[in-house]
């Protein structure tokens, strides 16, 4: 007996893991989410960078075409917290995982993501909304050029009608021609901008929330077992 007892092989460190995570399905469920849940910052920040980074471009190309272009007309601000949102987004990966948030960092980080993609979802839509009515308008616009400025009107029968002056500008044609352009092009960006933001939202969301409350399920009193006396 002495002999068999000294005989054990003490098992290798592997099977003592797969044991442990085997026998522990809370630590193997949040290890899985990890897993999950670790790759989509990475490529919704890149998209955010990647379309922020072209709208922010692309308004400021568009206030190069005259200097009377409106803020609300040139949406580069859309574009910056687009993409300040992504950076934030490329700040949580650098932060080491731990389950259910123990660390201030860690959730700072998710909640300032969250808060920021919030923000650029409503900028990228104020910015469609913008640029959607100036696009209305520039498609009606009567221009004529007089000296260094476009000076275009909605309704050239109204005297009282609104006149839009746009000062250095090189020509009504290619003022209109490039600013239908920079609006179709404004629109769609945001459009998609706002789309990805949403679904960075809604998964980071999800991500900290899978489970959600139902309410209490109220199981019936089981009748108890072995055979019932005969009255």
């Amino acid at each position: 007996q002495k002999s068999t007892g000294s005989s054990k092989v003490p098992e290798p460190a592997t099977k003592k893991k797969q044991k442990k995570t085997k026998g522990d399905p809370k630590t193997a469920q949040e290890e899985e989410s990890h897993d999950c849940g670790c790759c989509f910052p990475l490529l919704f920040a890149l998209l955010q960078l990647a379309l922020g980074a072209s709208v922010t471009v692309l308004g400021f190309l568009m206030a190069g075409i005259s200097s009377s272009l409106l803020v609300r007309d040139t949406p580069y601000w859309a574009g910056i917290t687009v993409c300040v949102a992504s950076l934030v987004g490329f700040l949580m990966l650098c932060i080491s995982y731990q389950p259910d948030e123990k660390t201030c960092a860690q959730f700072t980080a998710k909640l300032m993501y969250f808060l920021l993609s919030a923000l650029a979802l409503v900028a990228c839509v104020l910015a469609v909304a913008f640029a959607a009515h100036c696009y209305l308008q520039v498609t009606k616009f009567t221009c004529q050029t007089i000296f260094e400025s476009c000076q275009c009107k909605l309704d050239t029968t109204d005297p009282l009608g609104r006149t839009f002056v746009y000062q250095y500008a090189d020509g009504c044609d290619s003022l209109t021609s490039a600013l239908s352009l920079y609006l179709l092009l404004q629109m769609v960006l945001n459009l998609i901008a706002a789309l990805a933001c949403l679904a960075a939202c809604f998964v980071m969301w999800k991500h900290r929330y899978q489970v959600f409350y139902v309410g209490i399920r109220f199981y019936p009193l089981a009748a108890p077992e072995g055979p019932q006396q005969k009255v």
